[in-house]
């Protein structure tokens, strides 16, 4: 069975930091790639980031681009997402998701076939 499962959201002030994770389960992470969506309140869904198969490249949204890091930690089956100096209107619930495709180079789009069940954050003061 795929399962994907996020961690890491929480409630932090504005300039705030946090480091989103994604962790698998019934497959390797490392092998496909991976897209982090999010969804603020009453808005569709918004496709941020993306990373290629084994480290492949990386893709963002020109709405986070500089404060958004995404990042493989292959040891730990792992992807993360570090996001800095958190607005107000980065509160949403961010989803990890795949296709379970293997390529390198990654796309940012929002219909992937496998999401995990999303992690809150808000950004308040």
């Amino acid at each position: 069975q795929v399962q994907l499962v996020e961690s890491g959201g929480g409630l932090v002030q504005p300039g705030g930091s946090l480091r989103l994770s994604c962790a698998a389960a019934g497959f390797t992470l490392d092998y496909y790639a991976i897209g982090w969506i999010r969804q603020a309140p009453g808005k569709e869904r918004e496709a941020i980031v993306c990373i290629g198969s084994n480290d492949g490249n990386r893709g963002y949204a020109d709405s986070v681009k500089g404060r958004f890091t995404v990042s493989r930690d292959i040891a730990n089956h792992a992807v993360y997402l570090q996001i800095n100096n958190l607005k107000p209107e980065d509160t949403a619930v961010y989803y990890c998701a795949t296709d379970l495709v293997i390529e390198r180079m990654c796309h940012i789009k929002t219909d992937y076939s496998y999401w995990g069940q999303g992690t809150q954050v808000s950004v308040s003061s």
